[in-house]
This record gives structure tokens, C-alpha cells and sequence, in this order.
């Protein structure tokens, strides 16, 4: 089975939408046994906390379940545990660059660079610019591509 992780700077924004997200593609496609994901913070912030009320709410709209999430940091271990490791901005990347091992760092992608066009683009981050359809918009034209990306691994 292959792992994957979403993580930006609360885990309850961007990285628990798109942990939604992709739970709903993955079970959409019949891919529950191949693929798991999970969702992380590089901040201590939010520990313990449900996704953002907006992002529930939005969620909700467009019946995608959030059952279950609760903001985390990352562990060290989850560099060895996941095969895929998504950040949302260049913060994020940078934290994760930093703290993986060096021989796992090639796990670590910018979520939009699986897009045409989108190379080095960051996710907007809902919690600054309140426009959390936006950041909806843009990690679900990720997902289906991180779909594809994993099961060619």
C-alpha cells in the first residue's frame, strides 16, 4: 500500500482539505486497499484540532467527509512510514526539506507541481486570504493527478 501525506503550517486548512479530498478521489476510484492518506502540520498550533469551520462547511456543501480529522505534527517517522510527501507553500517545504533525512527528501513535492503550468505555484492559504473556494479549486485539480502520480510509483 502506498502512503500519502498532505501538510501545511496548521493541518486545518489546506492540508486537512486536501486529505478530504483525496480520500473521497481514492475511494471514488476503488483504491482504498493501494492507496491511505493521512495529513500533518509543521506547527504545533492547532495539535488536536478538527479542520477550520470554513473548511467544514465548505466541505459539507460538497458532501466530502472530514470524519475523523484532528490537527498533528509531523513526526519524524512519518518521513520513513509515507512514499509521498505533499506541502502546500514554500514554508512548509522548506521546514520539511530541513527536517527530513537526507535520503528521503526526494519524497517531498509542491502540491501543484503534478500541474501543467503550475510548477513552484503555492497553494493560496485560506486562513490569510479568507477565500477558501480558491483553495478548494486548486487542491481539487491536484488530487486526481496525485492519484495518478502514486499509482505510477
Amino acid at each position: 500500500m502506498k502512503k500519502v501525506l498532505f501538510v501545511c503550517h496548521g493541518n486545518v486548512c489546506r492540508s486537512a482539505m486536501a486529505q478530504a479530498i483525496f480520500s473521497k478521489s481514492v475511494k471514488e476510484r476503488g483504491l482504498e486497499n493501494e492507496i491511505a492518506v493521512d495529513s500533518a502540520a509543521t506547527s504545533t498550533e492547532e495539535i488536536g484540532n478538527p479542520p477550520h469551520p470554513e473548511v467544514r462547511k465548505l466541505l459539507d456543501q460538497k458532501q466530502i467527509s472530514y470524519e475523523g480529522q484532528h490537527s498533528r505534527q509531523i513526526e519524524s517517522s512519518d518521513f520513513q512510514k509515507y512514499d509521498l510527501i505533499i506541502g502546500m507553500d514554500y514554508e512548509n517545504m522548506n521546514n520539511l526539506l530541513h527536517w527530513a533525512p537526507k535520503d528521503q527528501a526526494h519524497k517531498i513535492h509542491l502540491c501543484l507541481d503534478v500541474i501543467d503550468g503550475m510548477q513552484g505555484k503555492e497553494i493560496a492559504d485560506p486562513w490569510y486570504t479568507g477565500n477558501f473556494d480558491l483553495t478548494f479549486d486548486q487542491i481539487n485539480e491536484a488530487m486526481p493527478k496525485w492519484i495518478d502520480y502514486v499509482l505510477n510509483m
